[in-house]
């Protein structure tokens, strides 16, 4: 009994092997399968939104997520929060700048002021 179980695993070693290093169907081993990518990602012609965020998925790696992926979004969300922030401290500059602005009273002046 135990010379089969021996026996019986050396064919599926040797069946297994075969599949993996091609066993005279192919031309070779297994071919090589293309890295998944990032198949939504953000619209290069507009500026980012939370839908877009909301939608984006990563394609899984062996260790997690591709790290160019990754990173590719990471640097468009930083530079576009990077520009948004200028524009919002350019126009929070300019209010300021609006409200200390000449300002004209509308009180009546005293009658002490006259004389």
């Amino acid at each position: 009994m135990f010379f089969f179980l021996v026996v019986a695993l050396a064919v599926v070693v040797a069946a297994v092997t075969l599949a993996v290093v091609g066993g005279g169907e192919g031309t070779g081993p297994l071919p090589e399968a293309a890295p998944e990518r990032l198949h939504d990602p953000l619209p290069p012609q507009r500026p980012v939104d939370r839908a877009d965020i909301d939608s984006l998925r990563f394609p899984l790696a062996a260790r997690g997520y591709r790290m160019s992926d990754v990173d590719d979004v990471l640097n468009r969300l930083g530079a576009e929060l990077a520009e948004r922030d200028a524009r919002i401290a350019d126009l929070e500059s300019a209010l300021a700048g609006a409200q200390a602005g000449p300002r004209v009273s509308m009180d009546k002046p005293d009658e002490e002021d006259h004389r």
